[in-house]
């Protein structure tokens, strides 16, 4: 007697079922990966990201950042094969994988789908005809499956038991954006973690741009320290004498084993090509460095602490020796691209030139609008009547405001900047290194504080804007005027030689 399809149907879920409450139970997501895949590598990189994620899947509520090189086998690891050995222990756990695009994610979407077709029949576990495409699938008989969605994707009726986050960046010119940085930050805060049930864990995978990128605003949180982090940096840099150890285990200096079998040789090509900035966010997880390496520590910095200013009744304020030929006086403008609350900041500095040094006298920093940062240089120029010259940069508003002013404002000049920000800071960091420039003690100026702390971790720092007046400043009057002559006399230079002998060749 032939079985009506329907029963048969039946009986094949239902052994489905037997075989998935008898099926075996991998030790680790890597276990399972060399089972389905037996040329998988297993790096101690990979093992130490194993063991995070089983105790991540049994931890109620847990939060897991991790952080590695690139290409090294993360994404595979915690994007492909542990949802799917999530899924094998526990089929009615509902996952939702996001990325900095919608594709990206629904490729994961697609290589756990298909992974579970053609090995499901193993774990008992079946696709649901119905419900199958790439991006949102559910086990039959089971509420399980994968949704997958872009960063800033609507998540809407679908609630999150586990919640894989791998790359919300896209690469470095989304994470140098404030823009992209606050939606992705918006999109936690509004959309994913409002979807997340009682006890899910949150798994965060990302390669470091940005200090300030998700991950870091997670840590910098209120709720931070429930964020457990692994970071494994490409080489070692722990510093045992102050008690530091290395994840793996490894001597300072040494290179992670590499699952794509980069060789020592290779490790140190990758970081010679890469810039200091690169190397250290991508490969070594570290995108703001102890110290950017242009500019020192603020304890390093030279400094005055007494004013060197007199100031009038109105309360402008004058440079007693302001009128002799090796005194100058400058205003230093960075300003903003656009008048929004999430643009960077204008900035106004006056500074001072007295013979091969300079100082930094005052500075103005907010996010103005256009109409608010004419009004903050008409200001400033009253503040310091004797900085007639008033550098700004031909860029952003800043034509547009020399176009506003030019006819209130003497002195204004157009700067076109030479070269990348990083160029322009480097060229005034050695005037910097030998105390050829004084900052104001923060008993004078209680702002200093900020400026060197955005020097310290600069070109890594979230904003750079008084940097660039720094450098702007600094080469308008000391480093320029060097190249070209004007601060040392022809007739100094010519004394200094009469000191010394010149022997025949």
């Amino acid at each position: 007697m032939e079985v009506p399809s329907d029963l048969r149907a039946a009986f094949g879920y239902a052994l489905l079922r037997f075989q998935g409450q008898h099926r075996t139970r991998f030790p680790t997501p890597g276990a399972l990966a060399q089972h389905l895949a037996p040329r998988t590598v297993q790096t101690p990189a990979l093992d130490l990201i194993d063991a995070e994620l089983v105790r991540a899947a049994n931890t109620p509520d847990a939060r897991l950042i991790i952080s590695m090189p690139p290409q090294e086998g993360k994404s595979q690891r915690v994007s492909r094969r542990f949802p799917l050995w999530v899924l094998i222990g526990h089929p009615d756990t509902r996952v939702v994988i996001a990325s900095y695009e919608h594709n990206v994610a629904r490729r994961w979407g697609r290589a756990i789908r298909d992974d579970v077709l053609v090995h499901g029949i193993d774990f008992g576990l079946q696709i649901r005809p119905d419900l199958a495409a790439q991006n949102e699938w559910e086990l039959l008989g089971y509420e399980g499956g994968v949704f997958a969605t872009g960063i800033g994707g609507a998540l809407t009726g679908r609630p999150a038991e586990l919640l894989i986050i791998d790359d919300p960046l896209k690469g470095r010119e989304e994470a140098d954006s404030e823009v992209y940085r606050e939606r992705c930050w918006d999109w936690w805060l509004e959309t994913a973690s409002t979807r997340l049930a009682p006890g899910a864990p949150v798994i965060l995978i990302l390669t470091r741009w940005h200090h300030d990128d998700l991950a870091g605003r997670l840590l910098a949180a209120e709720d931070g320290h429930l964020w457990r982090v692994l970071n494994i940096p490409a080489q070692a840099e722990h510093r045992p004498e102050n008690g530091e150890t290395d994840p793996l285990g490894r001597e300072p200096g040494e290179f992670m084993l590499s699952a794509r079998g980069r060789t020592q040789r290779q490790w140190e090509a990758i970081k010679t090509r890469s810039l200091g900035r690169t190397w250290t966010a991508l490969y070594q997880g570290r995108p703001s460095p102890d110290i950017g390496g242009l500019f020192p520590a603020d304890e390093d910095w030279a400094r005055y602490d007494q004013p060197l200013w007199i100031e009038r009744p109105d309360g402008s304020k004058i440079i007693p020796d302001g009128h002799r030929d090796d005194v100058e006086l400058a205003q230093s403008w960075d300003m903003a691209f656009k008048d929004t609350k999430g643009s960077d900041y204008v900035v106004g500095q006056v500074w001072m030139r007295r013979g091969i040094d300079a100082y930094l006298l005052d500075q103005v920093r907010d996010r103005w609008s256009f109409t608010g940062t004419c009004q903050a240089m008409r200001t400033l120029s009253a503040r310091w009547p004797q900085a007639i010259a008033k550098y700004v940069e031909d860029k952003a508003n800043g034509p547009a405001v020399i176009n506003a002013l030019a006819r209130t404002v003497p002195g204004l000049i157009a700067v076109q900047p030479v070269g990348s920000k990083y160029a322009r800071a480097a060229a005034v960091s050695p005037l910097v290194t030998s105390q050829n420039v004084f900052l104001p003690a923060v008993e004078l100026a209680p702002w200093i504080a900020g400026l060197t702390e955005e020097c310290r971790a600069f070109p890594n720092s979230t904003f750079d804007d008084q940097v660039d007046a720094l450098s702007q400043g600094v080469n308008q009057l000391i480093l320029m005027p060097m190249i070209d002559g004007g601060i040392v006399e022809d007739s100094d230079f010519d004394d200094d030689l009469d000191d010394y002998e010149i022997s025949p060749v």
